[in-house]
């Protein structure tokens, strides 16, 4: 039975650890990054005005730099367990860690965690802040979009029917993969796509081989989905 390869798309170092857990499921994946991550320099509000952090991703904590020590031991709300364990490798004690979304967490936040700072990419979901509450955001890194290596566009061309798939971990991505493969002149169909939940499928458009959304919005989720729509001969799953 052929076995479609998996490209994964996600910047470095996240790209190299979800390849990993690829090759564990029995699939060949690609690495190929659409964005690359870059520090952005920014200005740290008075540590003793925040109560608490909001972080919605490791590359927050990986590229916010020394200012971030002045923060340390002070509550943080995070979205997922490899954000959570950067969290606490910050320095940072972490109050509360949520999945599906930074929105989730910021909703459940303790009425004395009023001052609340967020450390966030330069394209970040709007959030809505509690009414007991307020928020200063600082922009630390940014994800400058890289094209779709042509190895890539290769193997999409080459590659045996029924093609090849993708997994998809944001909705950046998704709208910048849909943007390549059209500048290309690639047919969207020879892609089957696997997305990290429905915000990331809504940006993905249509016309593409497939497109299945992970019932839980992680990683493991993703690439065990992803997996399946490889092993299948007709890149359906729940057959």
């Amino acid at each position: 039975m052929l076995i479609a390869p998996l490209l994964i798309l996600r910047p470095q170092p996240g790209n190299a650890a979800s390849c990993a857990a690829a090759e564990l499921l029995g699939v060949e994946p690609v690495a190929a990054p659409l964005f690359a991550i870059e520090p952005m320099a920014w200005q740290p509000p008075d540590p003793t005005e925040i109560d608490a952090l909001l972080i919605g991703s490791a590359n927050a904590l990986r590229h916010a730099g020394p200012h971030l020590a002045a923060y340390a031991g002070k509550p943080a709300y995070t979205v997922g367990e490899t954000t959570a364990q950067a969290t606490r490798q910050a320095g940072l004690h972490v109050e509360a860690v949520g999945s599906g979304g930074l929105q989730t967490v910021l909703d459940q936040v303790a009425p004395n965690h009023s001052h609340l700072l967020r450390l966030a990419g330069y394209e970040r979901v709007v959030l809505t802040v509690p009414p007991h509450a307020t928020m200063i955001e600082r922009t630390v890194y940014a994800a400058v979009p890289r094209p779709l290596p042509r190895a890539v566009a290769r193997l999409m061309l080459t590659h045996a029917l029924p093609g090849v798939v993708a997994a998809l971990h944001s909705a950046q991505a998704a709208l910048h993969l849909a943007e390549e493969i059209d500048r290309l002149g690639l047919p969207r169909a020879r892609l089957h796509l696997a997305t990290i939940g429905p915000r990331v499928t809504a940006a993905a458009g249509d016309g593409w081989g497939a497109l299945h959304t992970a019932p839980r919005p992680d990683d493991r989720s993703l690439l065990a989905l992803a997996a399946q729509l490889c092993h299948t001969p007709a890149l359906r799953v729940g057959d």
